[in-house]
């Protein structure tokens, strides 16, 4: 998994791969595909879909061949990471694509050095979220929103080997989201020579 976009397969290519969102074209994808699923299949109404979060998440998008299939949503807290938004369109849910998009998640959200995994499970998919080791969180309360009743759902994992700390190497810390073991154009401008062209002009309004 990676944020770069997928190279051109052959049209009836049915691997599927996992990418992050990049550019406001890569927020469409998702946009469509949470539309097709929960605004025409589930009648949700379009201010409950569209929450006001997308914009302060990180997005995955999965592919099945060249078509954009499905999509997930991850958002951070203080100790903990929620996966919500899981969405596959009708025509991709024989495929994998649903796991491999909560395994790049889980995958991501590891490398970010987190320990919990929380999330809202409709009742009827709690066995699918046990797939991955999660456990419903215990509290008895009682959610339902857009007309369905969810289960509190509980992750708890062992940050990566690789997790991104305070004693990461820095160029790691800036590289884009998810790209952290390929150097960035930041790892590139290093090279030149330090010159802060601020300096003088600094002194000048002073």
């Amino acid at each position: 998994m990676h944020g770069t976009r997928i190279p051109l397969a052959k049209p009836d290519s049915r691997a599927i791969t996992i990418r992050l969102a990049r550019d406001p074209s890569d927020l469409m994808l998702v946009t469509a595909i949470r539309s097709a699923v929960y605004l025409a299949e589930q009648d949700c109404p379009f201010e409950e879909e569209f929450d006001g979060n997308d914009m302060v998440a990180a997005h995955f998008i999965g592919y099945v061949g060249n078509e954009p299939a499905g999509c997930l949503r991850v958002r951070f807290f203080g100790d903990f990471a929620k996966v919500e938004r899981l969405a596959v369109r009708h025509q991709y849910r024989r495929s994998r694509v649903s796991f491999k998009l909560v395994q790049a998640s889980v995958d991501y959200v590891k490398r970010k050095g987190f320990r919990k995994i929380y999330g809202q499970a409709q009742d009827r998919l709690v066995d699918f979220w046990a797939h991955f080791g999660a456990k419903p969180l215990g509290h008895n309360r009682k959610i339902t929103f857009s007309d369905f009743s969810y289960t509190e759902m509980l992750l708890e994992i062992e940050p990566g080997p690789d997790a991104i700390t305070l004693d990461s190497d820095p160029y790691v810390i800036i590289r884009p989201e998810g790209d952290w073991d390929r150097p960035g154009v930041l790892d590139a401008s290093a090279g030149r020579a330090v010159t802060s062209p601020l300096r003088e002009l600094a002194v000048a309004d002073r």
